[in-house]
């Protein structure tokens, strides 16, 4: 079982120094999540995937409950013993791909209607369902199956959606038994602060050990809608649970969650940069398809102690990209999960110092270069 306890709060901002104990180890907070969506960081061991440093990992219950099935993954003794992974595991509610994948008129009262992507079966995923999957699958962290709507939904299709979200979360935690599983509630309402604090605080009243801010991650949503929904979400919130923003992972929104009382963020986005040639660095991302690495003798970055950047260079990494090794995409991999972690390194020490704005406006400075604006 996960226990959590908030050690400081930032004088200048609701930034948090945070402890995460489970089975005799500590993870400190705030903390970035690598995701292993079919129950495996992609390219990656689990072996390379502790060498970032990485604590909680994140498995995707809707791919798991359709491959291999979530009653394989208990058969086999659940996911830990699954994917030989012995860290803390959080599963989603298989919400996000469910929406993605259903119409508007598939979404009722009982739950969702959907066709399963790989045979064409229909399927309906509900919140009671949600949960049973999830307590098959014995992840550490469970979430409640709730709706996510667009960022394009207009204010009252976000209050009628909320109002159901609430209703789904009531119904998952009645059904909800899991053993050594914490249970967490999702708050919604996109950038609007009245929707956000209805959401928080009747989520609060249903009781859960930890709170998602959900709605903060699609493809439309401006950075301030963004920062608005966590600051909107974080301010309702119990002070001593977890609190995580989902599907967060390029480094200034980090950095901004975290300013507003985010704990904890996920991400597909560094093991999907990675497939496509592209590196996090502190001077910004870099493409090594680029002509211009072709002799670049030097690492990804000089500074960082990850694998790739003690042992290979930008020219062998881009010669492994341009020639479609997977060696290249796992290497970078390991790099841009290692540099989000850092990333989490270094915010702590600025939490601890006091002195988080200030190195927001140096991070940004250099990460965006000439496009920088204060």
């Amino acid at each position: 079982m996960i226990t959590f306890e908030v050690e400081k709060t930032e004088k200048n901002t609701m930034a948090r120094l945070g402890r995460l104990k489970y089975n005799g180890k500590e993870y400190a907070t705030p903390m970035f999540m690598p995701v292993g969506t079919e129950g495996a960081v992609k390219t990656l061991s689990p072996e390379e995937v502790k060498e970032t440093q990485a604590g909680i990992i994140l498995a995707n219950t809707y791919h798991l409950w359709l491959r291999p099935g979530d009653d394989v993954v208990k058969l086999a003794g659940g996911l830990h013993k699954f994917m030989n992974y012995d860290g803390p595991i959080l599963t989603d509610s298989g919400g996000f791909q469910v929406f993605s994948l259903a119409k508007p008129k598939d979404i009722s009262e009982t739950g969702v209607l959907f066709k399963n992507q790989y045979n064409g079966d229909s399927l309906l995923l509900t919140p009671e369902k949600s949960i049973q999957i999830q307590e098959n699958l014995g992840s550490d962290i469970v979430m409640s199956f709730d709706e996510c709507p667009p960022a394009s939904a207009s204010k009252e299709y976000l209050q009628k959606s909320v109002e159901r979200t609430l209703r789904w979360a009531k119904r998952g935690k009645e059904v909800f038994k899991g053993e050594n599983q914490l249970l967490f509630g999702i708050v919604q309402g996109g950038p609007y602060e009245d929707i956000r604090k209805f959401s928080a605080e009747e989520t609060v009243k249903i009781g859960f050990d930890g709170y998602s801010i959900g709605g903060v991650a699609n493809d439309h949503e401006s950075k301030e809608d963004m920062y608005r929904a966590f600051l909107y979400s974080t301010k309702y919130l119990p002070q001593d649970k977890i609190r995580y923003a989902m599907g967060i992972g390029e480094p200034i929104d980090m950095i901004e969650g975290v300013i507003r009382g985010v704990d904890i963020f996920d991400c597909v986005l560094p093991t999907r940069l990675a497939r496509h040639g592209h590196a996090f660095t502190k001077d910004g991302k870099i493409n090594l398809k680029n002509a211009k690495y072709k002799k670049d003798f030097e690492p990804i970055e000089s500074t960082c102690d990850c694998y790739a950047c003690k042992h290979y260079t930008k020219a062998y990494i881009k010669h492994l990209i341009g020639t479609q090794e997977s060696f290249g995409a796992r290497l970078l991999s390991i790099h841009n999960i290692r540099f989000l972690i850092r990333l989490t390194e270094e915010i702590r020490e600025a939490i601890q110092k006091d002195e988080l704005l200030k190195y927001r406006d140096e991070f940004k400075k250099r990460y965006y270069g000439d496009a920088y604006e204060k």
